[in-house]
């Protein structure tokens, strides 16, 4: 993924993704509506969940005018390529819901 310098995160240093990610949709897609919640949680004890129970199980609810001409496919891609350095770096299911 080409990240912008501005939208590099430091991963070294704990902190909640959700409103990392909410900033970096609500500014690649200029979204009319963005919810970013943190549903790990309620994954404690599952494949995938981590030890601080945050940042492993996202959903996100998003619409934005870029995505009308797009397949759910296309739309998904999108999603996924700009949170690719959150996938890499363990954020283990995300769902994603369009608007």
């Amino acid at each position: 993924m080409n990240t912008e310098s501005a939208d590099a995160i430091d991963f070294s240093v704990p902190q909640a993704w959700a409103p990392l990610i909410y900033k970096r949709l609500e500014k690649r897609f200029q979204t009319s509506t963005l919810e970013v919640l943190d549903e790990s949680a309620q994954h404690a004890g599952h494949s995938g969940a981590n030890a601080i129970g945050m940042n492993s199980h996202l959903r996100i609810r998003i619409a934005s005018d870029q995505f009308s001409a797009l397949s759910r496919v296309q739309r998904h891609r999108l999603v996924y390529d700009a949170l690719q350095d959150f996938l890499d770096q363990g954020l283990h299911a995300l769902a994603i819901e369009f608007l």
